[in-house]
């Protein structure tokens, strides 16, 4: 993107007023700005870069201003010493590794300006030159902060596991005065936080012998560490604390892998209660999993797998190169001056624990960024997510701190991309309201994935997506949920912090946080994902059966022939089936999917969903909305679970029916299995295997005509065997 550079360095007045201060001041048809106040003859050193496709005139005017303060009137005179024009069509290009342009003196025209210099250089030259980060530039407001170009980085995340084993000498306590006896057997449990995460372990009565747990407790720490665990154990019977100790999260050991076993300690308790120096002691056992990666996004985009411990890391496998060129059609989000509306875009990408966020382009519907990044790859089985978002955090002056408003997003799976193909596209950006899904504009991006080993990248689709702890330690599946959603937590804080802020909110869409609340739309969309899968098999069915009622004669045929050659050459079955998978599977290869950078609005059930059911999507937790619409919303969960519980038992009675044809839950229907069971046993001794496969397939395939439209003997027995259903009440 060109750019006009004007770099002013410093004014040269002759004669100049010891109580005045200077200033200069740049005008290019309606785009006007100055410099920073200076007394004379000092420097400046200010650059200002002017997008080209903005500027509205082909003249640049450069004015020295003297600026005096009028005490009687309370406000500031402002006196020209000269001024100095460029014409823009004369001004020199110049493009990185070029050396920066020498500033020169320029003498100043005008009233009260002989002997007035000015230092200053003009070219033009895109963003990549290096006094674009630190200029003044006309598309992003200036020198604001919060518009500028950033590169943010998640902290990095351990867990840590808490193994509390026992506690010994514990002083419970007789109680005073008019108090409650003390209890024979008190239950005590154990609980510990860190920072905001509270975990606790299961209760256990005091006997003869001391407490014991050897219970874990895991939770997610970020460095810079919280600087102590609080480690408290708390009496059930009467709902105080026996004693607390506080370990610092600096002194943890740290581990890799299973293999060494961290050392236990003692920790002495202190009492809450009139501070007691010693109120019993704790054993318990703490380190830092530094095996484990820790899910701080939706497991089916996690964008990175690596084990937190940097030494279990292996070299990347590629880089995966984004540029981000600009925008179109984008719709108002909000009004400007109370007369029309407008938007300030900027794109933010994740992949992995670096974030990038480009410049706010200001008041356009139409941006161009062309900003490039790179990152490392270290599994090609990852996801990069984009997210378009509007500025609202930038004007300081409206009182209070407005939210980033979402435009929409994309994801793409490197698995999908060609490797050392570009692939360059403008995607549709969606939204999804309490209205319904709307169309926010559309993105336009460049991809490519560069892979720096064949070797490597094949060998990653033999290796276990999650490091090796997450097999030999797994953490169950409601734990790893709960982490994950501390994980985000912490990360959204950690970003939230930074200078300038990433939003809460940009983080949380982002990660998608809140993909584990229900939803009527995402509940339909997995039902028809699954009826999509099955719908392969439901078409193999069908073809089947046409092919045993003879729907096609010809076809019906051919599959005779080929059941009397796979009895014959059973050898050959296997080598068919493989052959015609490998044929199948390379002539697909012309048709597949060109574009994977898309976000399928019809797969996501967005336009087939009534307007109270995004409500409900929308809709907090716990709920805020009235009695009446909770009573409606139950209700139809209501009938929807009694749909499933249905399917549930129907599935149950399938299996309850096969375990009662072997407890002899039916003593007929056992008997006669039993017999059928003898009789098969002596036939299959009897008769050939061929025989048998060949008579049962022609048998299967047989006309129509010597067909029974009624269920077979077999399914008429099976079910009148007896389920448990009858016994439910």
């Amino acid at each position: 993107m060109p750019f006009l550079y004007v770099r002013v360095v410093k004014a040269k007045i002759s004669n100049p007023d010891a109580e005045s201060s200077f200033c200069a001041k740049l005008v290019i048809g309606t785009h006007s700005i100055k410099t920073k106040s200076q007394a004379a003859n000092k420097e400046w050193d200010q650059v200002f870069a002017f997008d080209k496709e903005g500027l509205n005139s082909t003249s640049l005017e450069v004015s020295i201003w003297a600026q005096k303060k009028n005490a009687e009137k309370d406000s500031i005179d402002e006196t020209s010493a000269g001024t100095v024009s460029f014409d823009l069509q004369e001004v020199p290009k110049r493009v990185p590794p070029d050396s920066p342009l020498a500033p020169q003196w320029y003498s100043l025209e005008g009233e009260g300006s002989p002997g007035n210099d000015v230092m200053l250089s003009v070219w033009v030259g895109t963003q990549a030159d290096e006094a674009f980060q630190e200029a003044w530039q006309s598309d992003s407001g200036g020198l604001i902060p919060e518009t500028r170009a950033k590169v943010y980085l998640s902290p990095k995340l351990w867990y840590l596991r808490l193994t509390v084993i026992q506690t010994q000498d514990l002083q419970l306590g007789s109680g005073s005065a008019g108090s409650e006896p003390k209890v024979r057997n008190p239950e005590l449990y154990v609980k510990a936080q860190l920072g905001a995460q509270l975990f606790k372990t299961s209760r256990t009565i005091i006997g003869s012998s001391n407490p014991t747990w050897n219970e874990d407790l895991i939770f997610v720490a970020a460095e810079p560490f919280e600087p102590f665990l609080t480690i408290t154990v708390e009496d059930v019977t009467n709902g105080q604390s026996v004693g607390y100790a506080k370990v610092q999260v600096a002194t943890v050991d740290k581990r890799t892998d299973d293999k060494s076993e961290p050392r236990s300690r003692w920790f002495n308790l202190i009492g809450d209660e009139n501070n007691k120096p010693y109120a019993g002691r704790i054993h318990v056992r703490v380190c830092l999993e530094g095996g484990y990666h820790v899910l701080d996004e939706a497991a089916h985009v996690t964008s990175d797998v690596r084990a937190t411990a940097k030494q279990l890391s292996k070299p990347p496998i590629g880089l995966l190169e984004v540029g981000i060129r600009g925008a179109t059609n984008l719709l108002p989000v909000k009004t400007k001056d109370g007369t029309r509306g407008t938007t300030d875009a900027f794109v933010v990408a994740k992949y992995g624990p670096k974030w990038v966020r480009t410049r706010t382009i200001l008041d356009r519907f139409n941006p161009r960024w062309n900003e490039q990044y790179t990152w490392d790859v270290y599994d090609p089985c990852t996801v990069l997510t984009i997210g378009v978002f509007d500025n609202g955090r930038y004007k300081h002056d409206e009182g209070g701190i407005k939210k980033d408003v979402r435009l929409g997003k994309l994801r793409v799976r490197l698995s999908t991309l060609d490797t050392n193909r570009v692939y360059v596209g403008t995607y549709s950006l969606m939204v999804l309201l309490p209205g319904g899904a709307k169309k926010m504009g559309e993105i336009e991006i460049a991809l490519r994935f560069v892979c720096s080993s064949w070797i490597s990248l094949i060998q990653a689709y033999a290796n276990p997506m999650l490091p090796r702890m997450h097999y030999v330690k797994p953490l169950g599946p409601a734990q790893q949920d709960i982490l994950r959603h501390n994980a985000m937590r912490i990360v959204t804080m950690r970003l939230a912090r930074s200078e300038p802020a990433l939003g809460q909110e940009v983080v949380q869409f982002m990660l998608d946080s809140d993909m584990h609340m229900w939803s009527m739309r995402r509940s339909k969309a997995n039902w028809f994902r699954v009826v999509g899968c099955l719908s392969r098999a439901a078409t193999f069915i069908r073809w089947l059966d046409g092919i045993r009622t003879w729907v096609h004669p010809p076809t019906t045929v051919l599959v005779h022939i080929l059941l009397v050659a796979i009895v014959l050459c059973p050898h050959l079955v296997l080598p068919t089936i493989f052959m015609y998978a490998f044929l199948i599977i390379a002539l697909r290869f012309r048709y597949r999917q060109r574009v994977p950078i898309t976000m399928d609005p019809r797969l996501s059930y967005v336009d087939a969903v009534g307007l109270d059911e995004l409500d409900e999507e929308f809709d907090g937790f716990p709920t805020t909305r009235s009695v009446d619409q909770v009573r409606v919303r139950y209700d139809r969960l209501r009938a929807l679970g009694g749909r499933a519980q249905t399917l549930l038992g129907d599935i149950a009675a399938q299996g309850e029916r096969l375990e009662a044809l072997f407890n002899w839950k039916d003593p007929r229907a056992t008997g006669i299995f039993v017999v059928v069971c003898l009789f098969a046993s002596l036939m299959f001794y009897i008769v050939p295997f061929k025989a048998f496969v060949l008579g049962f397939g022609f048998y299967y395939l047989r006309h129509p005509r010597f067909r029974d439209d009624m269920p077979s003997v077999p399914m008429n027995f099976f079910r009148r065997l007896p389920p448990q259903s009858d016994r439910i009440f």
